[in-house]
Protein backbone atom coordinates (compact mmCIF):
# COMPACT_ATOMS: atom_id res chain seq x y z
CA UNK A 1 0.00 0.00 0.00
CA UNK A 2 1.24 3.50 -0.83
CA UNK A 3 -0.04 7.01 -0.39
CA UNK A 4 -1.57 8.74 2.63
CA UNK A 5 -3.60 5.70 3.68
CA UNK A 6 -0.56 3.43 3.89
CA UNK A 7 0.16 1.77 7.21
CA UNK A 8 3.40 3.01 8.88
CA UNK A 9 4.60 -0.59 8.94
CA UNK A 10 4.56 -0.63 5.12
CA UNK A 11 7.53 1.73 5.10
CA UNK A 12 9.22 0.83 8.41
CA UNK A 13 12.72 -0.71 8.41
CA UNK A 14 11.35 -3.51 10.60
CA UNK A 15 9.71 -5.01 7.53
CA UNK A 16 13.21 -6.16 6.60
CA UNK A 17 12.83 -8.85 9.29
CA UNK A 18 10.75 -10.82 6.80
CA UNK A 19 13.89 -11.33 4.71
CA UNK A 20 15.61 -14.73 4.81
CA UNK A 21 17.90 -14.97 7.89
CA UNK A 22 21.12 -15.02 5.87
CA UNK A 23 20.09 -11.92 3.92
CA UNK A 24 18.87 -10.22 7.09
CA UNK A 25 22.19 -10.80 8.85
CA UNK A 26 24.22 -9.33 6.00
CA UNK A 27 21.81 -6.43 5.50
CA UNK A 28 22.12 -5.34 9.13
CA UNK A 29 25.83 -6.08 9.40
CA UNK A 30 26.77 -2.40 9.56
CA UNK A 31 24.46 -1.96 12.56
CA UNK A 32 26.31 -4.65 14.50
CA UNK A 33 29.73 -3.20 13.70
CA UNK A 34 28.56 0.30 14.65
CA UNK A 35 27.31 -1.01 17.99
CA UNK A 36 30.60 -2.80 18.52
CA UNK A 37 32.54 0.39 17.86
CA UNK A 38 30.37 2.37 20.28
CA UNK A 39 31.00 0.05 23.23
CA UNK A 40 34.70 -0.16 22.34
CA UNK A 41 35.08 3.63 22.17
CA UNK A 42 33.56 3.95 25.66
CA UNK A 43 35.54 0.93 26.93
CA UNK A 44 32.47 -0.79 28.30
CA UNK A 45 34.21 -4.23 28.34
CA UNK A 46 36.88 -2.86 30.72
CA UNK A 47 34.15 -2.08 33.22
CA UNK A 48 32.98 -5.70 33.11
CA UNK A 49 36.37 -7.16 34.03
CA UNK A 50 35.27 -7.86 37.61
CA UNK A 51 31.86 -9.31 36.79
CA UNK A 52 28.33 -8.42 35.65
CA UNK A 53 26.94 -4.92 35.97
CA UNK A 54 23.64 -3.27 35.15
CA UNK A 55 23.46 -0.74 32.32
CA UNK A 56 22.94 1.94 34.96
CA UNK A 57 26.17 0.99 36.73
CA UNK A 58 28.06 0.82 33.43
CA UNK A 59 26.65 4.17 32.32
CA UNK A 60 27.78 5.84 35.54
CA UNK A 61 31.29 4.43 35.12
CA UNK A 62 31.61 5.29 31.43
CA UNK A 63 29.70 8.55 31.15
CA UNK A 64 27.12 7.09 28.77
CA UNK A 65 23.33 6.89 28.58
CA UNK A 66 21.99 3.80 30.36
CA UNK A 67 18.95 3.28 28.14
CA UNK A 68 20.95 3.48 24.92
CA UNK A 69 23.69 1.29 26.39
CA UNK A 70 21.19 -1.43 27.34
CA UNK A 71 19.95 -1.57 23.76
CA UNK A 72 23.45 -1.81 22.28
CA UNK A 73 24.54 -4.51 24.71
CA UNK A 74 21.35 -6.45 24.02
CA UNK A 75 22.20 -6.49 20.31
CA UNK A 76 25.80 -7.57 20.91
CA UNK A 77 24.59 -10.26 23.31
CA UNK A 78 22.76 -11.80 20.36
CA UNK A 79 26.19 -12.11 18.70
CA UNK A 80 27.64 -13.87 21.74
CA UNK A 81 29.91 -11.07 22.96
CA UNK A 82 27.88 -10.26 26.09
CA UNK A 83 25.20 -12.06 28.12
CA UNK A 84 22.20 -10.54 29.88
CA UNK A 85 21.09 -12.37 33.04
CA UNK A 86 17.65 -12.55 34.63
CA UNK A 87 18.42 -9.47 36.76
CA UNK A 88 19.17 -7.34 33.70
CA UNK A 89 22.91 -7.32 34.33
CA UNK A 90 25.40 -7.82 31.50
CA UNK A 91 28.58 -9.84 31.63
CA UNK A 92 31.38 -10.15 29.10
CA UNK A 93 31.48 -13.50 27.33
CA UNK A 94 34.77 -15.23 26.36
CA UNK A 95 34.26 -14.17 22.73
CA UNK A 96 34.12 -10.54 23.88
CA UNK A 97 37.12 -10.70 26.22
CA UNK A 98 39.58 -9.39 23.58
CA UNK A 99 37.57 -6.15 23.60
CA UNK A 100 39.18 -5.32 26.94
CA UNK A 101 42.24 -3.09 26.83
CA UNK A 102 43.99 -4.77 29.78
CA UNK A 103 44.29 -8.35 28.48
CA UNK A 104 47.28 -9.85 26.73
CA UNK A 105 45.33 -10.73 23.58
CA UNK A 106 43.46 -7.39 23.44
CA UNK A 107 42.04 -6.53 20.03
CA UNK A 108 40.49 -3.27 21.21
CA UNK A 109 42.70 -1.16 18.94
CA UNK A 110 42.02 -3.53 16.04
CA UNK A 111 38.27 -3.13 16.46
CA UNK A 112 38.65 0.66 16.50
CA UNK A 113 40.72 0.47 13.31
CA UNK A 114 38.36 -1.80 11.33
CA UNK A 115 35.31 0.25 12.39
CA UNK A 116 37.06 3.60 11.85
CA UNK A 117 35.61 6.04 9.28
CA UNK A 118 38.61 5.23 7.07
CA UNK A 119 36.97 1.86 6.49
CA UNK A 120 33.27 2.68 6.84
CA UNK A 121 33.47 5.62 4.41
CA UNK A 122 35.35 3.37 2.00
CA UNK A 123 32.67 0.70 2.29
CA UNK A 124 30.02 3.24 1.31
CA UNK A 125 31.87 3.81 -1.99
CA UNK A 126 31.83 0.15 -3.04
CA UNK A 127 29.08 0.71 -5.65
CA UNK A 128 31.42 3.10 -7.47
CA UNK A 129 34.34 0.71 -7.06
CA UNK A 130 32.20 -1.97 -8.66
CA UNK A 131 31.49 0.40 -11.54
CA UNK A 132 35.10 1.31 -12.32
CA UNK A 133 37.43 -0.76 -10.16
CA UNK A 134 38.99 2.24 -8.44
CA UNK A 135 39.84 2.02 -4.73
CA UNK A 136 36.85 2.92 -2.55
CA UNK A 137 39.18 4.66 -0.13
CA UNK A 138 40.58 6.89 -2.85
CA UNK A 139 37.05 7.78 -3.95
CA UNK A 140 36.15 8.74 -0.38
CA UNK A 141 39.36 10.53 0.63
CA UNK A 142 40.85 11.73 -2.63
CA UNK A 143 44.21 10.01 -2.27
CA UNK A 144 45.56 6.44 -2.04
CA UNK A 145 45.46 4.81 1.40
CA UNK A 146 49.17 4.78 2.23
CA UNK A 147 49.64 8.28 0.85
CA UNK A 148 46.83 9.41 3.16
CA UNK A 149 48.49 7.74 6.15
CA UNK A 150 51.73 9.55 5.35
CA UNK A 151 49.87 12.87 5.45
CA UNK A 152 47.71 12.10 8.49
CA UNK A 153 49.62 11.15 11.67
CA UNK A 154 46.33 10.59 13.51
CA UNK A 155 45.04 8.04 11.01
CA UNK A 156 48.49 6.44 10.76
CA UNK A 157 48.47 5.96 14.53
CA UNK A 158 45.03 4.32 14.34
CA UNK A 159 46.29 1.99 11.61
CA UNK A 160 49.61 1.10 13.22
CA UNK A 161 48.17 0.42 16.67
CA UNK A 162 45.25 -1.45 15.15
CA UNK A 163 47.51 -3.70 13.10
CA UNK A 164 49.71 -4.36 16.13
CA UNK A 165 46.60 -5.30 18.13
CA UNK A 166 45.28 -7.72 15.51
CA UNK A 167 48.71 -9.24 14.95
CA UNK A 168 49.71 -9.85 18.56
CA UNK A 169 48.53 -13.43 19.05
CA UNK A 170 48.90 -14.14 15.34
CA UNK A 171 52.64 -13.40 15.47
CA UNK A 172 53.22 -16.06 18.12
CA UNK A 173 51.24 -18.65 16.17
CA UNK A 174 53.17 -17.90 12.99
CA UNK A 175 56.53 -18.08 14.74
CA UNK A 176 55.62 -21.53 16.07
CA UNK A 177 54.56 -22.76 12.64
CA UNK A 178 57.95 -22.56 10.96
CA UNK A 179 61.33 -24.06 11.87
CA UNK A 180 63.48 -20.94 11.80
CA UNK A 181 67.23 -21.46 11.46
CA UNK A 182 69.37 -21.49 14.60
CA UNK A 183 71.66 -18.76 13.28
CA UNK A 184 71.61 -15.97 10.74
CA UNK A 185 69.90 -12.69 10.03
CA UNK A 186 66.17 -12.19 9.53
CA UNK A 187 65.03 -9.08 7.67
CA UNK A 188 61.40 -8.20 8.32
CA UNK A 189 60.35 -6.11 5.32
CA UNK A 190 57.41 -3.83 6.02
CA UNK A 191 57.41 -5.32 9.51
CA UNK A 192 55.45 -2.53 11.18
CA UNK A 193 56.38 -2.23 14.84
CA UNK A 194 58.15 -5.60 14.83
CA UNK A 195 55.69 -7.97 16.49
CA UNK A 196 56.54 -10.92 14.25
CA UNK A 197 60.29 -10.25 14.35
CA UNK A 198 60.12 -10.11 18.15
CA UNK A 199 58.33 -13.46 18.27
CA UNK A 200 60.89 -15.01 15.90
CA UNK A 201 63.89 -13.69 17.86
CA UNK A 202 62.38 -14.96 21.11
CA UNK A 203 62.02 -18.47 19.68
CA UNK A 204 65.45 -18.54 18.01
CA UNK A 205 68.07 -16.99 20.35
CA UNK A 206 70.85 -17.45 17.78
CA UNK A 207 69.21 -15.16 15.23
CA UNK A 208 69.54 -11.41 14.85
CA UNK A 209 67.09 -9.23 12.97
CA UNK A 210 66.47 -6.07 10.99
CA UNK A 211 63.10 -4.34 11.20
CA UNK A 212 62.46 -2.37 7.99
CA UNK A 213 59.49 -0.06 7.45
CA UNK A 214 58.58 3.61 7.27
CA UNK A 215 60.79 5.66 9.64
CA UNK A 216 57.81 6.86 11.69
CA UNK A 217 56.61 3.27 12.15
CA UNK A 218 59.91 1.64 13.18
CA UNK A 219 60.46 4.52 15.62
CA UNK A 220 57.66 2.95 17.70
CA UNK A 221 59.08 -0.58 17.56
CA UNK A 222 58.32 -3.35 20.07
CA UNK A 223 61.78 -4.93 20.09
CA UNK A 224 63.18 -3.73 23.41
CA UNK A 225 63.89 -6.35 26.05
CA UNK A 226 66.93 -7.95 27.71
CA UNK A 227 66.54 -11.26 25.84
CA UNK A 228 66.87 -9.42 22.51
CA UNK A 229 69.53 -6.91 23.52
CA UNK A 230 72.12 -6.43 20.78
CA UNK A 231 70.29 -8.73 18.38
CA UNK A 232 68.28 -6.25 16.33
CA UNK A 233 68.31 -2.93 14.59
CA UNK A 234 65.72 -0.83 12.79
CA UNK A 235 66.00 0.78 9.38
CA UNK A 236 63.60 3.18 7.71
CA UNK A 237 62.98 3.27 4.00
CA UNK A 238 60.75 2.46 1.04
CA UNK A 239 60.45 -1.19 0.03
CA UNK A 240 59.61 -0.18 -3.53
CA UNK A 241 63.11 1.26 -3.84
CA UNK A 242 65.36 -1.07 -1.85
CA UNK A 243 65.46 -3.25 1.26
CA UNK A 244 68.39 -4.11 3.55
CA UNK A 245 70.83 -6.57 1.98
CA UNK A 246 72.68 -9.42 3.66
CA UNK A 247 69.70 -11.25 5.11
CA UNK A 248 69.67 -15.02 5.40
CA UNK A 249 65.87 -15.01 5.54
CA UNK A 250 63.40 -12.32 4.50
CA UNK A 251 59.87 -11.89 5.87
CA UNK A 252 56.91 -10.27 4.11
CA UNK A 253 53.95 -10.46 6.47
CA UNK A 254 50.63 -9.05 5.24
CA UNK A 255 52.47 -6.98 2.63
CA UNK A 256 51.76 -8.48 -0.80
CA UNK A 257 48.01 -8.57 -0.21
CA UNK A 258 48.05 -4.77 0.08
CA UNK A 259 49.08 -4.39 -3.56
CA UNK A 260 48.08 -5.32 -7.08
CA UNK A 261 50.29 -7.72 -9.02
CA UNK A 262 52.42 -4.99 -10.60
CA UNK A 263 53.28 -3.38 -7.27
CA UNK A 264 53.70 -6.74 -5.54
CA UNK A 265 56.31 -7.61 -8.17
CA UNK A 266 58.12 -4.33 -7.45
CA UNK A 267 58.34 -5.25 -3.76
CA UNK A 268 59.48 -8.78 -4.53
CA UNK A 269 62.01 -7.33 -6.96
CA UNK A 270 63.53 -5.21 -4.17
CA UNK A 271 63.85 -8.29 -1.99
CA UNK A 272 65.35 -10.34 -4.81
CA UNK A 273 68.00 -7.68 -5.49
CA UNK A 274 68.98 -7.75 -1.81
CA UNK A 275 68.95 -11.55 -1.48
CA UNK A 276 71.73 -13.87 -2.60
CA UNK A 277 70.74 -17.02 -4.52
CA UNK A 278 69.47 -19.63 -2.11
CA UNK A 279 68.18 -17.08 0.39
CA UNK A 280 64.82 -17.97 1.86
CA UNK A 281 61.75 -15.75 1.65
CA UNK A 282 58.68 -16.27 3.81
CA UNK A 283 55.51 -14.61 2.54
CA UNK A 284 52.98 -14.62 5.37
CA UNK A 285 49.55 -14.04 3.88
CA UNK A 286 46.17 -15.73 3.68
CA UNK A 287 45.85 -18.26 0.86
CA UNK A 288 42.42 -18.40 -0.74
CA UNK A 289 41.21 -21.99 -1.09
CA UNK A 290 39.11 -21.41 -4.23
CA UNK A 291 36.11 -23.47 -5.23
CA UNK A 292 33.69 -21.56 -3.01
CA UNK A 293 35.20 -22.99 0.20
CA UNK A 294 34.36 -20.68 3.13
CA UNK A 295 37.40 -18.82 4.44
CA UNK A 296 37.81 -15.59 6.47
CA UNK A 297 40.12 -14.22 3.79
CA UNK A 298 37.20 -13.98 1.38
CA UNK A 299 35.90 -11.03 3.45
CA UNK A 300 39.42 -9.67 3.86
CA UNK A 301 39.71 -9.69 0.08
CA UNK A 302 36.87 -7.15 -0.09
CA UNK A 303 38.67 -4.95 2.44
CA UNK A 304 41.68 -5.03 0.13
CA UNK A 305 39.45 -4.09 -2.80
CA UNK A 306 37.97 -1.22 -0.82
CA UNK A 307 41.02 0.29 0.73
CA UNK A 308 44.21 -0.38 -1.18
CA UNK A 309 43.45 -2.01 -4.55
CA UNK A 310 45.15 -5.09 -3.14
CA UNK A 311 43.89 -8.65 -3.14
CA UNK A 312 44.08 -12.02 -1.46
CA UNK A 313 45.53 -14.76 -3.67
CA UNK A 314 45.34 -18.48 -4.30
CA UNK A 315 48.36 -20.79 -4.08
CA UNK A 316 48.69 -20.77 -7.87
CA UNK A 317 48.64 -16.97 -7.97
CA UNK A 318 51.36 -16.76 -5.33
CA UNK A 319 53.47 -19.27 -7.23
CA UNK A 320 53.13 -17.22 -10.40
CA UNK A 321 54.14 -13.96 -8.68
CA UNK A 322 57.13 -15.53 -6.97
CA UNK A 323 58.35 -17.16 -10.19
CA UNK A 324 58.17 -13.88 -12.10
CA UNK A 325 60.20 -12.17 -9.36
CA UNK A 326 63.01 -14.73 -9.31
CA UNK A 327 61.87 -17.01 -6.49
CA UNK A 328 60.89 -20.67 -6.48
CA UNK A 329 57.94 -21.74 -4.33
CA UNK A 330 58.95 -24.56 -1.99
CA UNK A 331 55.88 -25.17 0.15
CA UNK A 332 52.90 -23.59 1.86
CA UNK A 333 52.48 -24.22 5.57
CA UNK A 334 49.14 -23.57 7.26
CA UNK A 335 49.18 -21.95 10.68
CA UNK A 336 46.71 -21.81 13.56
CA UNK A 337 46.04 -18.19 12.54
CA UNK A 338 44.49 -16.70 9.40
CA UNK A 339 47.62 -16.53 7.21
CA UNK A 340 49.79 -19.32 5.87
CA UNK A 341 53.58 -19.33 5.60
CA UNK A 342 54.57 -19.43 1.95
CA UNK A 343 58.20 -20.51 1.72
CA UNK A 344 60.23 -19.62 -1.38
CA UNK A 345 63.90 -19.49 -2.28
CA UNK A 346 65.81 -17.00 -4.45
CA UNK A 347 67.01 -18.61 -7.70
Amino acid sequence: MTGPDASPEDHHPATASSAPPALNEVMFGHVHSAALRAVAVHRIPDHLADGPRTPEELAALSGTDAAALRRLLRLLAVRGLFHEDERGRFRLEPAGRPLRTDVEDSQHAGVLMITDPMFTRSAAELPETLRGGRSSFELAYGSPFFEHLHKSPEDRAVFDTGMASLSGREDELIARSYAFPERGRVVDVGGGRGGLLRAVLDRAPGLDGVLFDRPATVAEHLLDGPARAGRWRTEGGDFFEAVPSGGDLYLLKHILHDWNDEDALRILGSVRRAAAPGTRLLVVDAVLPGGGVPHPAVALDIVMLMVVEGRERTAAEFEGLLSRAGFRLRRILPTAALPSVIEAVAV
